[in-house]
C-alpha cells in the first residue's frame, strides 16, 4: 500500500479503531467461534474491543494463525489484518542452547546462524514478531532471567544483539524471517536482589556505559520493536519513562519502531504507585511513547475517555497508530495478511536435518569444560563408563523459555552417549530435585505432579542403591544432574544456587567408591559448585542444551569435539557473593594489590573475593598460551590506531578453537572505571603443535566511558592492555592516548 493510501486509511479510522491497535491480547480470546466470555470478564473488556485488536500474543500455527487472522479481519471494520506476536526467544520447534549458553559460544556468526533458521520456522507457523532477543546485562546468577540472557559484558551482548536482530529480520522483504522485538529495555538485569519484577535504581554513567549498549546496537542493527522492562529504573517504571523512551531511545539513537509494554505493565503502574487509576496508565503510557498495550485493559478501557474528555490529545494515539500501519504496510499484510503462513514449510522446515545439524554445532561450542583432573576427559573406548542421574535418560534439556519446542524431538544424554557405546548402564540415581515446597512455589505443578516427580521414599532408596552398584563396577561414573528447567527463567529467582541436597548426596556416595566422577551440568544459571569440584574429576556446564544436547554431550564425552565453550557469566564461590562481575569497579582498598594488609581491605571474612570460575573461562583438551604481547606503538593520537598483538601457541595433541580477549582499564579518569573491560574478542581455530600470531586494532572511541550526564568522554592518558584466555588471567602491557 503506498503511503498515501495508508494516510488515507488512517484518517478514515474511528477512535475506537485507532486504539483497537494499540490493544494485544493473547489467544485465549479468540480461540472459540464465539469469543470466550471469561478472559473479558476477567480483563473487563468488550467484544467490541476484541473485534478491534491490531495484535495477537502466543497463537502460532500456520492453521491457527490463518483461522485468526480470516476472523478478526472479518470484524474489523477496515479489514485491518493483526500481526502475530510470540515468544521465539532461542528457536522455534528446533531449540538452540539457552542464550547463556549462546553467550558461551563465542560465535555470534554462528548464534546469527541460528536466528535466522529459528525466524524461518517461526515465519512458516504464522508468527510475524518475536520477542527476542533478550540483551539485558545480568549480574547476578540468582534471577532466574540469566538463562534468557547472553552474558554479563556490555560489550559481548551488544555483539550478540547484532547477530540475532539480524538473523532475525534477515529475509523480511521475501516473506520470510520474524520482525525482532529487543527487551527488556531497559536494565532489567540489574534488578535488586536479584529477585524477579523488583526495582533498579544506578547512575546514569553506569546506565550509559554498562547496561545500555546492547539495546543501542539492537537498535543499530535495524530491530522494529522493542519492549519496555517490567522494572522501575531510578524511581520512574520503565513502562512510563518519557526520558528512556522518546529522549533517548526514539531521538538520540534515532530509533523509529513500534515500542511495546511487557506483560499486563501498564496496569502494573497502578501497582506501582506511579498511576492512581486505568485512566493515568494510559496517559502515562502513552505519553512516554509506549505504542501497544500487551495484554492489559489500560488503553482499551482508559484512552478513549481521556480523549473525549480533553486530557490527551488524540494525535498521540495517531502517531503510535501510524506506526503499526507502518509495520503492517512494511511486511506487505495489507497484500497479503498471511506473510510466510505455510503448512508446507511448516512442516519441512520444522526440526530439519539442516537445523539439528546446526543446533548440535551451537550446543558443543556451547558446552564449558571447566575441570578435567589428570585428563578423566575424553572418554577413551577401553575404560567402562557408565551413567547416572535424573538427566542420564531424560529428554527435558530445552529450558523454561523453549515454549514452542518439544521434548520428544529432543535427543537425551543416553541417545548420544549409545552412539559411541551402545551397551553403556544408565541408573537414574536420584531424583532432580526432592524439595516439594520448591514445586508448590514454581506455580505450574499439581500435587498428583509433584508425587511423580518426587519419588516416594522406598523408591528414592531403590533408585540410589541402583546407581551405587552400577557405579561400583565402573572405572568412570558419568553424572548427569542439574535444576528442574523451571527452576530457571522467568520468575526463577533462588537464594540457594547449589545442586539440591539428593543430589550432593549421590555425589558424596559414589564419590567413595573411588571411581573417576564426570558430572555434567544442566542449568539456567551459574551454580555453586564450590561443595563438588573436590570431589569430583571433571565438570561440564551443559546449560540447557537444546534439540541437540544429547548429541553434542556425547560427542565432547567422547572427544569427537574439544570443548571450546567460554563462560559468558562469572560463577561464584558461594550465592553470598552475588552479584559478582569481573567488570566491577576499582577500589580504594582493594583485595589484589591494596597498600593495606589483613583486614582492612574489601573481602569476605568467610569466602574469598575471587570467583570459582570467572568471565570468559574455560578449557578444552588440548593446551595453548599466549606470549609476546606487543604494541604497534606505546603513543598514540585521538584521530590514530593501534594494533596489539600476541602469539598463540598450541602446545598440544588436540587441533582446538582459543578465544582470545582484548581488555582495558583506564588508569586514571574523572570517574572510577571498572578494574578491566572487555572491548574485543576473537576465536581462533589453531592446529596441534602450532603456533598463530592474533592482533587487535584499537581505536580512540573503545577507550571512552560516559560520565554521570550520559555523556561519551575519552580522556588523554595512560591505559592496562590486557590479552588473555579469561578475565583472570591476561598478558598485560601500557598504551597512552596523548
Amino acid at each position: 500500500m503506498k503511503q498515501k493510501e495508508l494516510k488515507a486509511l488512517l484518517d478514515d479510522m474511528s477512535l475506537d479503531e485507532k486504539i483497537g491497535q494499540l490493544v494485544q491480547l493473547s489467544g485465549e480470546f479468540l480461540q472459540a467461534n464465539d469469543i470466550s466470555y471469561g478472559p473479558r470478564e476477567k480483563l473487563g473488556i468488550t467484544k467490541e474491543t476484541v473485534n478491534l485488536i491490531g495484535s495477537v500474543l502466543n497463537v502460532a500455527g500456520a492453521k491457527a494463525t490463518r483461522k485468526v487472522q480470516d476472523m478478526q479481519m472479518r470484524v474489523q471494520p477496515h479489514h485491518i489484518p493483526v500481526l502475530f506476536m510470540s515468544d521465539v526467544i532461542y528457536g522455534y520447534k528446533t531449540v538452540y542452547p539457552i542464550p547463556l549458553g549462546l553467550g558461551a559460544t563465542w560465535n555470534p556468526k554462528l548464534v546469527e546462524n541460528a536466528f535466522q533458521k529459528a525466524a524461518n520456522e517461526a515465519s512458516a507457523a504464522g508468527i510475524q514478531v518475536a520477542y527476542a532477543p533478550m540483551i539485558d546485562v545480568v549480574h547476578d546468577a540468582r534471577w532466574g532471567r540469566v538463562l534468557e540472557s547472553p552474558g554479563e559484558d556490555p560489550y559481548l551482548n551488544s555483539v550478540y544483539a547484532k547477530s540475532m536482530v539480524n538473523g532475525f529480520q534477515k529475509k523480511l522483504g521475501e516473506k520470510q524471517g520474524v520482525v525482532s522485538c529487543f527487551k527488556h529495555y531497559a536494565a532489567y538485569g540489574d534488578v535488586e536482589s536479584g529477585r524477579e519484577y523488583n526495582t533498579v535504581d544506578m547512575s546514569l554513567s553506569n546506565l550509559f556505559q554498562n547496561y545500555l549498549p546492547p539495546y543501542k546496537a539492537a537498535v543499530k542493527a535495524g530491530a522494529k520493536m522493542a519492549m519496555t522492562s517490567l522494572a522501575s529504573l531510578n524511581g520512574v517504571p520503565s513502562t512510563a519513562d518519557k526520558w528512556l523512551l522518546d529522549t533517548v531511545l526514539r531521538r538520540e539513537w534515532g530509533f523509529k519502531g513500534i515500542i511495546i509494554s511487557d506483560y499486563a505493565s501498564i496496569y502494573e503502574l497502578i501497582k506501582h504507585g506511579f498511576a492512581g487509576n486505568i485512566e493515568q496508565a494510559a496517559k502515562k503510557a502513552i505519553n512516554a511513547g509506549v505504542d501497544i498495550d500487551m495484554k492489559s485493559p489500560c488503553y482499551a478501557k482508559g484512552l478513549k475517555s481521556l480523549v473525549t474528555d480533553g486530557k490527551l490529545d488524540e494525535e498521540k494515539i495517531n502517531q503510535a497508530t501510524w506506526r503499526i500501519l507502518c509495520l503492517k504496510n512494511e511486511l506487505g499484510l495489507f497484500e497479503n495478511p498471511y506473510f510466510g503462513i505455510s503448512e508446507e514449510k511448516e512442516s519441512n522446515k520444522n526440526v530439519s536435518l539442516s537445523n539439528r545439524k546446526l543446533a548440535r554445532k551451537l550446543a558443543t561450542e556451547s558446552l564449558v569444560l571447566l575441570k578435567n583432573k589428570n585428563g578423566a576427559l575424553p572418554l577413551h573406548k577401553e575404560e567402562k563408563a557408565v551413567l547416572i542421574g535424573p538427566y542420564a535418560d531424560n529428554h527435558q534439556l530445552l529450558g523454561m523459555w523453549a515454549i514452542h519446542g518439544n521434548s520428544q524431538d529432543t535427543v537425551s544424554i543416553l541417545e548420544g552417549m549409545q552412539k559411541y557405546n551402545p551397551d553403556i548402564k544408565v541408573a537414574k540415581g536420584t531424583d532432580i530435585n526432592r524439595n516439594r515446597h520448591l514445586f508448590e512455589e514454581m506455580g505450574f505443578f499439581s500435587e498428583k505432579q509433584i508425587d511423580q516427580l518426587v519419588s516416594a521414599p522406598e523408591v528414592e532408596k531403590e533408585n540410589n542403591q541402583e546407581a551405587l552398584k552400577l557405579a561400583a563396577g565402573a572405572d568412570t561414573v558419568v553424572l548427569a544432574l542439574g535444576e528442574n528447567s523451571l527452576e530457571s527463567g522467568e520468575a526463577g529467582a533462588k537464594t540457594n544456587l547449589c545442586l539440591p541436597d539428593n543430589q550432593l548426596k549421590l555425589i558424596k556416595d559414589i564419590s567413595k567408591l573411588g571411581k573417576r566422577i564426570v558430572v555434567l551440568v544442566i542449568s539456567g544459571r551459574p551454580l555453586v559448585l564450590t561443595n563438588i569440584v573436590d570431589k569430583v574429576d571433571a565438570i561440564i556446564e551443559c546449560w540447557f542444551p537444546g534439540t541437540e544436547g544429547g548429541n553434542a554431550i556425547a560427542d565432547v564425552l567422547f572427544g569427537k569435539e574439544n570443548p571450546s565453550g567460554r563462560l559468558s557469566m562469572t560463577f561464584p564461590y558461594d550465592v553470598g557473593q552475588e552479584p559478582i562481575y569481573y567488570n566491577h569497579f576499582s577500589t580504594g582498598r582493594p583485595y589484589h594489590g591494596s597498600q593495606h594488609k589483613g583486614r582492612f581491605v574489601s573481602k569476605y571474612l568467610d569466602a574469598p573475593v575471587d570467583p570459582l570460575y570467572p568471565f570468559g573461562y574455560g578449557l578444552s583438551y588440548g593446551k595453548t598460551k599466549i606470549k609476546n604481547i606487543e604494541l604497534s606503538n606505546k603513543y598514540f593520537k585521538q584521530n590514530g590506531k593501534v594494533k596489539v598483538k600476541v602469539n598463540l601457541e598450541n602446545t598440544s595433541d588436540w587441533d582446538q578453537k582459543e578465544v582470545i580477549q582484548l581488555y582495558i582499564h583506564d588508569k586514571v579518569a574523572g570517574l572510577v572505571q571498572p578494574v578491566k573491560r572487555l572491548i574485543d574478542f576473537t576465536k581462533v581455530d589453531i592446529k596441534r603443535h602450532s603456533e598463530e600470531e592474533v592482533s587487535f586494532e584499537i581505536s580512540p572511541n573503545q577507550l571512552a566511558y560516559f560520565d554521570n550526564t550520559g555523556k561519551e568522554v575519552v580522556e588523554k592518558g595512560e591505559f592496562d592492555i590486557f590479552v588473555g584466555k579469561n578475565s583472570m588471567e591476561c598478558l598485560s602491557t601500557k598504551l597512552e592516548l596523548i
